[in-house]
Formats: C-alpha cells, structure tokens, sequence
C-alpha cells in the first residue's frame, strides 16, 4: 500500500506523514528528492533554486519526473507500506498506482495558517515574504496540485487543530484505509 499525501506548502503534510510513519510506513518526500538534487548541482537549496529545480525537471523529463525519481527508492525498500510526502500533480499519483495500491490523503490549511507554518520551521527554503509565498503558491498550482488535493481519496481540514489532532485524524484515517485494502 502506497499512502500519498497532498497539500499546499504548510499545510502539514510531513506532520501527516509523521503520523503515518508510526503505523509502519517508510517515507520518501519528493520535496527531498529535489533538495537534494539542488545540493547534487552545487546550488543553494532556498526555495527560488529548489523551485526552479522543480520545473526545470518536470519540463525536461516529464509531469512524472520526480515521482519516477522516487520510484527507485520505493523498490529498495523492502517494505510493503510506503508514505509519500508531497505528492503535486495525479500524473504523479499515477506514477505510484504502476508500483501498489494507492490511497491519497489532502491535507487543507488556510494560506495565514500555511505561512505562518512555513515561516516558523525554520527550513532554507522558507519564504522571506508574503509575496514569495504567494508566488510559491502559484508555482505550486502550475504543476498541478489542485487536482491532486481535488481528488483526493479523504481530506484533513488543518484549520484549528493541533499538531497531535492532525497526527491523530491522519492515523485513523489511514487505519481505515489499511483495513478495506486488506478485506
């Protein structure tokens, strides 16, 4: 079973994913595939590199280009439950469906809630401003993560809760969906 989580930057994916973890998934972002690809080619990873890295892949090598990057990770792993942090577009989703059963969870926060994440955690590629965010956003929706979040098997409002109520609602949600995979 291949667990892909959708949303927004900020919305709490890797808190999702976290969460998905503890039931005995093993991760892979795609957000790291690219960082590290940004390190591989001796740039900076603030977010206008990874961001350019982002399109330039998709453009060079395909709408699936960093799922297929992540496809080699996913058939290393001995395991049978896999988590995907940051999942952008349903040509990726697809990318996953040719390796397992694919369940797609969208994790939804307020672009205020979202900021306000992306700021506070501190990571290289956090926007500086609101209109960098802004733009995230945009180049976000330009490769095709609205229909991802749009079509979504379950969706997580992450407007009001805590961090353990979104690993919780998260959790169980998954649980449900492993239970009618293994029926």
């Amino acid at each position: 079973m291949i667990v892909c989580i959708t949303g927004m930057p900020g919305a709490g994916k890797s808190t999702a994913c976290e969460a998905v973890q503890s039931l005995g998934f093993v991760r892979v972002n795609m957000g790291d595939v690219v960082r590290e690809e940004t390190t591989r080619r001796n740039l900076p990873a603030n977010d206008v590199n990874v961001g350019a890295l982002m399109l330039e892949l998709r453009k060079t090598a395909g709408t699936r280009a960093i799922a297929d990057l992540c496809v080699s990770k996913i058939r290393k792993s001995d395991d049978s439950r896999i988590v995907i942090d940051g999942v952008r577009s349903m040509d990726e989703v697809e990318v996953f469906r040719s390796e397992g059963q694919v369940f797609l969870l969208a994790i939804h926060a307020s672009p205020a809630r979202r900021y306000g994440y992306l700021r506070s955690r501190g990571r290289q590629d956090a926007p500086l401003s609101w209109s960098e965010f802004c733009a995230r956003d945009m180049r976000e929706l330009s490769v095709g993560i609205g229909g991802s979040i749009a079509l979504a098997d379950e969706v997580v409002s992450n407007s009001n809760l805590t961090i353990d109520e979104l690993r919780m609602q998260a959790s169980a949600i998954v649980k449900r969906a492993l239970k009618e995979f293994e029926d």
